[in-house]
C-alpha cells in the first residue's frame, strides 16, 4: 500500500484548492463523509476527508463500496483472458458460456455495452434485493435478454457485466472473486479491496431529500451481479489501481492493453459519457482534456475515479450517501485542480544515438493533393505524419519488419504507411490506405490517381 510520498508533494495553494473543492461536495452533497485522494507522477501525492462526525473523520484505508467501478476490475480480468490468448474479444459468448440465451453478443460488445442488452435485472431492484433472489444466469436475464440488437448502438448494461463475470468463472474455472484477489489484487498491492466490507468501512446511509436527516440503506451480497458492482475499496487502493489503468503493469496487464482499454469502443449514449465508453472504461472530457475511469453508486454510496494520462494525474472520491454528491464530477474537478495549477514538466528533449537512414529519408514534407504535410521522426522511433498549418487527419506510425509503417492512432489507426521506390531505390511517394503522398503537389513524376494535367500549374487568362 502507497504512502503520501513527499518528494511530489503539491504547492500548498493547490492542497488549498483540493480541500476547498470536497468541503463545498460535502456540504452541498449534504453526504455524512467523503473521502478523496489525487495521484501524480506514479505517487500518490494529497488525500483529504470531511465529515458530519464531530472528531471523526475517515482517510484513505476506510473502505467504501465503489459500484460499478467493479465493472473496470472484470473488464481487466477479460483482457487477461484476451492477452492470453484464451479468448478473443470478437468471439460470441456462447464459444465460452453456452446456454445463456445471450450467446450471440460478443465479449467485445459487452466490455464496450454494445451488446444490445438490458440495462437492468427484470424483478425487484437488484441493488437492494439479495443476490439468493438470482440464483441463476436465467434470472439475471430473463426472458428477453435483449433490448437492441447486439453492436447497434451503447447501452449501459449491468447484466452484461454479470455475463462477463460468469464467462471468467467459466475460463478460469474459479469462482469470480478468486481470480481477481489473485490476478489483480494481490499483484498491484490492493490489500483493502474485496468482496465484502471489511473494517474500517463506512455504513451506507439515505440522505431525505427535503429534510436533513438520514436512515441506513441495507447491505447486500449481489451474488451473480457481483461483478457488476460489488466491490469494496478504499482511496489509496483505487488510486494504485488509477495508475495501473495509465500506465499497466506486466503483472496483470501492460501498457498497451490498458490503453487499448481507454479506447472508445463504442459510441456515446446521451447523458453518460460524452465520448463513449472504451472496454471497461467510461471516457469524458473535463476542463478540454480526456479523461478516463468509471463512476459507481450502490444503496448508501458513490464513487467517482478519473485518470488524465496526458496530465499524469488520477483523482478517486468516495462518499456514504445514495444521491446528492456527484463523486464523478467532482473526481474530475479534482484531476482539472491539479493540471491547472501545476502543468505537467514535458520529458527533456533527447535526440537519437541512432537513426536509421531510410527513415530520416521519408522525414520532411509531403502532399496529398495540395494539402500540405509533414513527416517526422520522433525520439521513440515512430513516424508522425500531421497537416502543415491546417486542421487534418494526424496520426502516428510504428515501422514493421517488412520496412513498412502501422497506423497507431487517428484516422489512420491499423492502415499501411508505404514508401514505394523507383528502380533506382529513391523514394517516389508514399502509399498510405490508397491516398498518394508525393514531395511536390500533384507531382507529375508520381502516379498519382486521375493523373495530372499535362500543362502543369498556370494563372488564369
Amino acid at each position: 500500500m502507497d504512502a503520501l510520498d513527499e518528494d511530489v508533494e503539491l504547492l500548498p495553494s493547490t492542497r488549498r484548492a483540493l480541500r476547498h473543492r470536497i468541503a463545498v461536495a460535502q456540504s452541498e452533497g449534504r453526504a455524512p463523509s467523503v473521502v478523496a485522494a489525487v495521484s501524480r507522477g506514479g505517487a500518490l501525492v494529497w488525500e483529504g476527508s470531511r465529515t458530519s462526525v464531530e472528531g471523526h473523520g475517515p482517510d484513505g484505508s476506510v473502505q467504501y463500496r465503489i459500484g460499478s467501478i467493479s465493472k473496470t476490475f472484470t473488464a481487466v480480468l477479460v483482457m487477461r483472458l484476451r492477452d492470453e490468448g484464451l479468448l478473443a474479444l470478437g468471439d460470441p459468448l456462447e464459444k465460452h458460456l453456452p446456454g445463456t440465451g445471450a450467446g450471440e453478443v460478443t465479449v467485445g460488445q459487452l466490455l464496450a455495452h454494445s451488446g444490445g442488452l438490458a440495462a437492468e435485472t427484470p424483478g425487484e431492484w437488484w441493488e437492494r434485493t439479495p443476490g439468493s433472489s438470482r440464483p441463476e444466469l436465467a434470472d439475471v436475464l430473463g426472458g428477453q435478454p435483449f433490448v437492441f440488437e447486439p453492436g447497434r448502438r451503447h447501452h449501459y448494461s449491468n447484466p452484461g457485466y454479470t455475463l462477463l463475470g460468469s464467462l471468467v468463472e467459466a475460463v478460469r474455472g474459479r469462482p469470480w472473486e478468486e481470480v481477481l484477489r489473485e490476478e489483480v489484487l494481490e499483484p498491484l498491492g490492493l490489500e483493502r479491496t474485496s468482496a465484502q466490507p471489511q473494517a474500517p468501512h463506512a455504513g451506507g446511509w439515505a440522505v431525505h431529500p427535503w429534510a436533513d436527516v438520514m436512515m441506513p440503506e441495507p447491505l447486500q451480497d449481489l451474488g451473480l451481479m457481483a461483478p457488476a458492482g460489488q466491490l469494496w475499496s478504499t482511496t489509496r487502493d483505487l488510486s494504485a489501481f488509477a495508475r495501473f489503468l495509465m500506465h499497466g503493469d506486466e503483472r496483470v496487464l501492460g501498457a498497451g492493453t490498458v490503453r487499448e482499454m481507454a479506447t472508445s469502443a463504442a459510441p456515446p449514449e446521451r447523458g453518460l459519457a460524452e465520448f463513449g465508453y472504451g472496454l471497461g472504461l467510461q471516457l469524458t472530457e473535463s476542463r478540454g482534456r480526456r479523461l478516463a475511469g468509471h463512476s459507481g453508486s450502490l444503496p448508501g454510496f458513490v464513487a467517482g475515479l478519473w485518470t488524465s494520462e496526458a496530465d499524469d494525474v488520477a483523482a478517486v472520491v468516495l462518499a456514504n450517501c445514495t444521491s446528492g454528491l456527484p463523486a464523478a464530477t467532482v473526481a474530475a474537478d479534482l484531476v482539472g485542480i491539479v493540471a491547472d495549477a501545476e502543468p505537467r514538466f514535458p520529458a527533456p528533449w533527447k535526440p537519437f544515438t541512432e537513426a536509421e537512414p531510410v527513415a530520416l529519408e521519408l522525414c520532411g514534407p509531403w502532399y496529398w493533393g495540395t494539402a500540405a504535410h509533414v513527416l517526422r521522426l520522433a525520439s521513440d522511433g515512430r513516424l508522425e505524419l500531421g497537416p502543415v498549418g491546417a486542421p487534418g487527419r494526424s496520426a502516428a506510425f510504428r515501422a514493421q519488419p517488412d520496412g513498412t509503417w502501422l497506423g497507431l492512432s487517428g484516422y489512420y489507426a491499423g492502415e499501411t504507411l508505404r514508401a514505394v521506390r523507383r528502380p533506382d531505390g529513391t523514394v517516389s511517394h508514399l502509399d498510405l490506405a490508397s491516398f498518394v503522398f508525393t514531395r511536390e503537389p500533384y507531382d507529375p513524376q508520381a502516379p498519382v490517381p486521375g493523373g495530372v494535367d499535362p500543362e502543369g500549374w498556370r494563372g488564369i487568362g
